[in-house]
């Protein structure tokens, strides 16, 4: 009877099976914030020492470049603004900030250049210095001429974060080029050949850009903005070589049709149309 007793039979329940959970804990948990905490400084690190490597492996030139690269509303601010009040009144980089709402500011764009040994803003005194000479003796050639004297009020000359630019702009009374094409005007000629001999004497590249207006064409014109201040900043490079400028001094030619205009809230303003000579740096 024990031994019946003992063995299960066909239609009883099975024993019920009985898990044992066992957590394992390894001795001494110190966290991971320290880690976050150690790659911040070693990424700090690694910034300071290459800061330190740029201020002793470029010139006070690159230096400059380098500043303004990382101002880009300053550098914005800068690219539009024409200057144009009064003759070849461009601005410098020195000159009060222009900012929409300064609130009678009194700080100027010379924090951001580096400065000398002796403490001096040392490239912003020099770019001060080369517009100043270029705008004298550019006013100088214009005054000597009559004709030039009356086209006086299309130039004017900027000193930008790329360097100095010389925008010459249309308006209601005197155009670049003929309507439409790439020819320029015998008024043009003789500016750009003024401008050339300003050009000539001073040091760096030439970047050429045409601006169009936002007047649409007539219908069934195969032609096109974009085409059209592509020619004719080619056109200008063309009477600039012509007048003695070397063409290996030419960067690069652009056409940006509209998209750069000058009045923004008039797209169609004739004064967005316009030939930039830009002399940089």
């Amino acid at each position: 009877m024990a031994g019946a007793d003992s063995r299960r039979g066909r239609n009883d329940s099975p024993p019920p099976i009985i898990v044992k959970k066992v957590t394992v804990v390894a001795g001494g948990h110190h966290g991971g914030a320290w880690k976050v905490a150690y790659a911040d400084f070693v990424t700090a690190m690694m910034a300071f020492f290459l800061l330190l490597w740029l201020l002793g492996a470029t010139t006070e030139k690159q230096r400059k470049g380098i500043a303004d690269y990382f101002t880009p509303t300053l550098v914005k601010m800068r690219e539009g603004s024409a200057g144009a009040d009064g003759l070849l009144g461009g601005s410098s980089i020195t000159d009060v900030d222009n900012y929409p709402h300064k609130a009678g500011q009194t700080g100027t764009r010379t924090l951001t250049i580096p400065r000398d040994a002796t403490g001096g803003p040392k490239e912003g005194g020099t770019a001060i210095k080369r517009v100043q000479h270029m705008s004298d003796r550019l006013q100088a050639k214009l005054a000597a001429s009559p004709q030039l004297q009356r086209l006086s009020r299309q130039v004017r000359m900027v000193d930008s974060a790329e360097g100095i630019r010389i925008d010459l702009v249309d308006d209601a009374d005197f155009s670049m080029f003929r309507l439409g094409t790439t020819m320029l005007t015998p008024d043009a000629q003789q500016l750009l050949h003024a401008i050339a001999d300003i050009v000539i004497p001073e040091e760096g590249g030439l970047l050429v850009r045409g601006h169009t207006d936002a007047l649409p064409w007539r219908p069934g014109v195969s032609a096109n903005n974009w085409s059209l201040s592509a020619g004719r900043a080619e056109a200008t490079r063309q009477s600039l070589l012509s007048d003695g400028i070397p063409e290996i001094r030419f960067r690069r030619i652009e056409g940006v049709a509209d998209r750069e205009l000058l009045v923004k809230d008039n797209p169609q303003d004739p004064r967005n149309r316009r030939i930039s000579i830009l002399l940089m740096h």
